[in-house]
């Protein structure tokens, strides 16, 4: 008979039990969707870090040196313990390719000579993937010649052609080498990292103190054979870690880690082990732990505003009932009777909701996904249905189920006159309050969000040395939630008794009668407050995460870029010489504004800091500097950059050669320092001078590189010689039209520039506070300092929190580009190359297409478009975002939910109370009016409440808990952004939803009084 009358008895309150099985569902359903996310968004982030890893990051590379007989054994147990370490079987072994290099052999025809060009022979596994032939075949291996390929580059080089057949010997031993040439190949990507320590093939000749060609590809056997004296073999392992899941990441890096110990102790003593794929792997460990931490976070908010709207549903289930429970009680019915009562009535509703949640979970991540904010990150999931969400479900159903019954089972045990001696006018101040409980609460949650704070992230060192979620630091923010809606409480009694104060003396009897309803039992007001409050501060909170977020990602990209586009490479080539990259540059699609830059670390004042040059004059343009980083404005730091430039003499025309006359008293090296009209700076070397008069030819060509051109017109900044040499600029000539020089200035330290005959001022600087501190200098102010190796004054032009393009803590300097050159000219330095061009374009993409077709270029670019998609399509980093929109959405499902079913509850049991109203004459407005003031008590103090309960915990919060997505702090500093409008909006929308409610109340209740009447 138990499960009939459990059934029975559950029908008998359709309204309280429906609303309990919508909370549940609805609690159940978002927690085993934030599980799946929290699972899905991990594997996404390692995913992700993978197929974007590069290979400099990826590879593991091993070097020996090796011979013809030792390098079959080394081969096969670095093959051996690199398939180990990554898990093969039943793992696919990583790929490994074998690189090998020859000694120097002489080029044909120079046997004789003293520094003879060399060549070298190579082989390299798989070169047929990453190179297309140009003409001719793949070398094979077998015959009298030892057949090669080789590269265009070196091929263009050499003049070896294709069937050509030459004779080359050792330096070493003399011995001859016949070689036949049977192929001429092009690499795919000459610049890409795979070639990074292979400039001799990539680049086909390296220049130095020998002028070196090749190699001259082989195949490996023929290497082995012909060449393996004692020379550098290196393995390169790629491994496909395109399915490594979050668990192996850890246990993958410690078996990377130690490959070189056990190469060792197996016996390749002379094996080194390089590669950055273990510091990838732990700090992606580390990220997807953060990952998954601070998903915990809108969680358990989302746990404790579940537990709290059940039990209130519980509760007025428990108060509905209670009656009826002491009537069973009188009748005989114990204890054990009544709680088996309450909790299969509680099983009955929570059993339902254990099954359907796990398939609801991948439906409403979906649903999230097709959000704006989602699908914009192009973060896709994939979650699955498996044991362990059906285990989140049961556990969760089960909690709810225990909540739902706890007021029942603890009620059981009162009589019937006691429950009649209990009801009447509640009191003024609940258990909570009255224990003290929320004071307590709130230093719990007071020392997580300090520890928050303190540590920067949810999760800690653990006592055996790793890493793992505080649950304290975790709950901090839950915990600061309902301890800040506990709090809001107690001004429920006083808020109600002044609202009850003011109506009275008004004329209007529904407001007045509403404020004494709510003053007269405020603890039945405060139970929908305290919900309604918890909702919207989760609701503000995380909104204001996402925006914060959102605002951060793109701050983020603007530091680390600067500006629009900022192309970085060797300051000349063989493609675009010095004056040729500006050119190429400032041509490509949509570039507004452009600067040559020079930026590298150096020394200040004793510290290693980053120098940044730029055209002060284009920082308006160039430079992105978030305002807060800096006192003063880019506009502000643009005119107190600029310092004394350096004069010129422009040349007329389009000179391709110059013809310069100087006197000198000795011999010595000097030079000319030239610009263009792009504002590069270079030297042209003039060769050693004798001593009286000197005529020397420039060409000024090849300055621009194969493919490039010059930017006219071209401007004689200086002449630089030893100052022993006394130089007097006698004349210039470019293209043999002559120049005036006569205002050629002698300067000292041997530097004639043209211009007023005095030394530059201080040189004016932006520095980061913390070199500025140990300075020891502040705006405005001057001081000597040590600037890379030299004592230079400068004048504090700004002072900035962080530099632009600065790593996190690195110190920097930023100074003009046009006054920084002319201090290196008065101190007869060479001019600072520009290594990067900073540009400016509203639309970086078809510059974007022109680099990528021009690899030859030598350029690595900077998109802060690129970068700021990058970092918002980074699951990790992003992982915050489809949690909170989650929570957010069940927070209001549960306010809304809540309300409607305290409201009608309310409603329902003083239906007595609206008879007499009803009789002595009152209408529907002044009940409509009488129900909206209760109602607009709640509304409006819970609204207040939990939107400046977010402000202050988001505040504490928010910008603790954005990070990159390598769980590191971000740079600059979070800013904590609240979206007022949207917020706005949405408790614009709230109040409608909960006004209407209210409104369809009041008609209900005042129709079904009317067949009362009847």
């Amino acid at each position: 008979m138990r499960g009939p009358l459990v059934v029975k008895r559950a029908l008998g309150e359709p309204l309280l039990l429906l609303a309990a099985l919508c909370s549940i569902l609805l609690t159940t359903t978002t927690l085993v969707a934030l599980t799946m996310y929290a699972s899905s968004i991990a594997g996404a982030g390692v995913r992700r870090a993978m197929e974007t890893a590069s290979y400099r990051q990826t590879t593991t590379t091993i070097t020996a040196q090796v011979n013809a007989r030792t390098f079959p054994e080394y081969d096969r147990m670095v093959r051996d313990e690199l398939a180990a370490a990554h898990g093969a079987p039943p793992a696919a072994p990583p790929a490994v390719t074998t690189s090998l290099r020859s000694d120097s052999y002489v080029m044909p025809g120079q046997d004789g000579e003293e520094r003879p060009e060399l060549l070298r022979f190579g082989s390299h596994d798989g070169l047929d993937r990453h190179a297309r032939l140009a003409a001719g075949r793949w070398p094979r291996a077998g015959g009298p010649a030892v057949e090669t390929a080789i590269s265009e580059p070196a091929a263009a080089a050499t003049g070896f052609e294709i069937g050509e057949e030459l004779v080359t010997k050792a330096r070493l031993d003399g011995r001859p080498v016949e070689v036949r040439v049977v192929g001429v190949f092009r690499l795919d990507d000459p610049v890409g990292e795979r070639w990074a320590g292979e400039e001799l093939l990539s680049r086909g000749v390296e220049r130095g103190e020998y002028t070196t060609y090749g190699p001259l590809m082989v195949t490996q056997e023929t290497f082995v054979a012909r060449f393996a004296t004692g020379v550098r073999a290196v393995w390169a392992a790629e491994p496909e870690l395109g399915a490594l899941t979050p668990e192996r990441l850890r246990p993958l890096a410690e078996a990377v880690g130690r490959v070189g110990e056990r190469l060792a102790a197996a016996g390749c003593v002379n094996c080194l082990t390089a590669g950055d794929l273990p510091e990838l792997l732990t700090q992606l460990d580390t990220a997807s732990l953060v990952a998954r931490s601070t998903v915990l976070i809108p969680v358990l908010q989302l746990l404790v505003l579940a537990a709290y709207a059940l039990m209130l549903t519980a509760r007025l289930l428990a108060d509905h009932r209670r009656m009826e429970m002491a009537l069973l009680r009188s009748r005989g019915a114990g204890t054990t009777r009544l709680a088996s009562l309450a909790g299969g009535e509680a099983l009955l509703v929570a059993v339902p909701c254990a099954v359907v949640a796990p398939f609801l979970g991948p439906p409403l991540l979906a649903l999230i996904g097709l959000l704006p904010w989602i699908s914009a990150s192009g973060v896709r999931l994939a979650p699955r249905v498996d044991a362990g969400t059906f285990l989140v479900s049961s556990g969760v159903a089960l909690a709810a189920a225990a909540l739902l019954a706890l007021p029942a089972v603890a009620g059981a045990r009162r009589t019937y006159v006691e429950e009649q001696s209990a009801r009447g006018r509640g009191g003024r101040r609940g258990l909570v309050q009255g224990a003290g409980a929320d004071l307590a609460l709130l230093v719990v949650a007071g020392l997580a969000i300090w520890q928050l704070q303190r540590y920067g992230a949810p999760v800690t060192a653990t006592a055996a040395g790793g890493l793992g979620i505080d649950p304290l630091i975790v709950s901090g923010p839950a915990l600061a939630l309902l301890a800040g809606g506990l709090l809001g409480l107690r001004l429920v009694p006083r808020v109600s008794r002044l609202a009850e104060r003011l109506t009275s003396r008004r004329p209007d009897l529904a407001p007045a009668l509403g404020a004494w309803q709510v003053s007269r039992r405020p603890l039945t007001y405060a139970g929908p407050a305290l919900l309604l409050t918890l909702a919207i501060a989760i609701g503000v909170v995380s909104m204001a995460t996402t925006a914060t977020w959102q605002a951060s990602q793109r701050d983020q990209a603007d530091h680390r870029a600067a500006a629009d586009l900022r192309l970085s490479g060797p300051s000349e080539g063989p493609e675009l010489g010095t004056l040729g990259r500006g050119t190429a540059f400032t041509a490509l699609p949509g570039v507004t504004a452009a600067s040559p830059a020079f930026r590298a670390p150096t020394g200040v004042g004793g510290e290693s800091a980053l120098l940044v040059a730029l055209d002060a004059g284009r920082l308006g343009e160039l430079f992105r500097l978030r305002p807060d980083l800096s006192a003063r404005t880019v506009p502000q730091l643009s005119a107190a950059l600029a310092g004394d430039r350096a004069g010129r003499l422009q040349l007329p025309g389009r000179p391709r050669a110059l013809t310069v006359r100087v006197e000198s008293r000795a011999a010595v090296p000097a030079r000319l320092v030239l610009s263009d009209a792009l504002g590069v700076w270079f030297d042209l070397p003039l060769g050693e001078l004798r001593e009286g008069g000197n005529r020397v030819e420039a060409d000024l060509a090849p300055l621009a590189g194969r493919a490039g051109t010059i930017t006219y017109p071209l401007s004689v900044r200086g002449l630089v010689a030893s100052e022993q040499a006394a130089l007097r600029l006698t004349g210039l000539s470019a293209d043999g039209r002559d120049v005036p020089v006569a205002g050629a200035v002698a300067r000292p330290r041997g530097v004639i520039t043209f211009g007023p005959p005095r030394e530059p001022g201080p040189l004016p600087v932006v520095l980061t506070s913390g070199l500025a501190a140990t300075l020891e200098l502040g705006v405005g102010q001057v001081g000597t300092v040590r600037l890379a190796g030299r004592v230079v004054r400068v004048e504090v032009a700004g002072i900035v929190t962080s530099m632009p393009t600065s790593a996190p803590d690195q110190q920097a300097v930023l100074a003009d580009w046009e006054t920084l050159q002319a201090y290196e000219l008065a101190a007869a330095q060479p001019p600072r190359p520009a290594t990067e061009w900073w540009l400016a374009a509203p639309d970086t993409a078809p510059a974007r297409e022109i680099l990528r077709r021009n690899p030859q270029w030598d350029v690595t670019a900077v998109d802060r478009r690129e970068l700021a998609a990058e970092l918002r399509d980074d699951p990790l980093a992003g992982a915050l975002q489809g949690a909170l929109t989650l929570a957010f959405a069940a927070a209001l499902g549960f306010a809304v939910l809540g309300f409607l079913v305290n409201a009608v509850v309310a409603a329902r049991e003083r239906r007595a109370e609206f008879a007499v109203l009803r009789a002595l004459g009152t209408g529907p407005r002044q009940v409509l009016g009488m129900l909206a003031t209760e109602q607009a008590f709640v509304i409006g103090l819970s609204l207040a409440a939990g939107t400046a309960l977010a402000v202050v915990v988001g505040n504490l919060v928010v910008p603790r808990v954005v990070m990159t997505g390598q769980a590191s702090a971000v740079t600059p500093g979070v800013l904590f952004h609240i979206p007022w409008a949207a917020v706005a909006g949405m408790l614009a929308l709230v109040t409608a939803v909960l006004v209407t409610i209210v409104a369809g109340l009041a008609r209900r209740m005042w129709r079904g009084q009317t067949l009362e009447e009847r």
